[in-house]
């Protein structure tokens, strides 16, 4: 279970995040969604420690860390934490003179310490996984965005998190490429796998959240089930947003 309370992200005096506070129960499907700017990427990164809270508390498992005070955290409980979270970026961010086999393997290596032949096949399973195992061989520039894009999640799971987070993984694909990794991702749902994906896939988020959250302005405006949201809403903002994204798709 991951429990955040009372979560701010100041840069100087603008605050980004205002006091979020959620519960993602194991092995549910969380979709975050709202406006550009909102705070959507912002929370994902503090979840993942690549941007540092200002002020709340992230409890992930056994872990917990708290924010705020002049509270400087240790690298090495930093590390800890970040081990626990597996970040799918928009951009792919692949190693170019890796293969996508070697890209798979590289953190189980360097970072987990594994034996490179127990990550090789770990790494060969997951490609399998994503429908890419032929394509191990591959180096990045020889391969499709959204082949990229499965490979960077193959390499996230290979790290054996507790969390995947998902940064608009298909925003940077092309139209017909975004399927396969959705794909994948539902894949990963129906087994269980605890996820929180910032997306404006309104489809996916309707056909596989648990729940799914509604960002506006650094504060948690709306959450609940897909239904909830997209059916029937009472929330003036979210309707206005959820209308906008209707009218874009015509």
């Amino acid at each position: 279970m991951i429990e955040i309370v009372n979560l701010h992200k100041r840069y100087g005096q603008f605050e980004v995040l205002k006091g979020i506070n959620l519960t993602i129960e194991r092995g549910n499907t969380v979709v975050v969604i709202g406006p550009s700017g909102s705070g959507k990427t912002t929370f994902l990164r503090c979840l993942n420690l690549l941007e540092i809270p200002t002020e709340g508390t992230i409890t992930l498992g056994n872990q917990q860390l708290t924010f705020g005070d002049g509270k400087r955290i240790a690298e090495d409980k930093q590390i800890a934490f970040r081990q626990q979270t597996g970040m799918v970026f928009q951009s792919y961010n692949l190693f170019p003179h890796m293969t996508a086999l070697e890209n798979v393997m590289e953190g189980q290596v360097t970072v987990l310490k594994r034996p490179k032949e127990t990550a090789r096949k770990k790494a060969f399973d997951l490609l399998e996984k994503v429908g890419l195992k032929d394509w191990a061989g591959m180096y990045p520039h020889q391969l499709s965005g959204g082949q990229q894009q499965r490979v960077g999640i193959a390499r996230a799971m290979a790290m054996d998190p507790a969390v995947l987070l998902f940064d608009e993984p298909t925003s940077a694909l092309d139209p017909e490429l975004v399927g396969d990794v959705l794909r994948v991702m539902k894949d990963l749902a129906r087994e269980g796998m605890t996820m929180v994906v910032v997306t404006h896939e309104m489809n996916f988020a309707r056909h596989v959240a648990d729940q799914v959250i509604f960002i506006d302005q650094g504060v948690i405006a709306e959450q609940g089930p897909p239904e909830q949201i997209f059916e029937h809403t009472k929330n003036e903002r979210t309707l206005q947003f959820l209308n906008k994204l209707t009218g874009e798709s015509l």
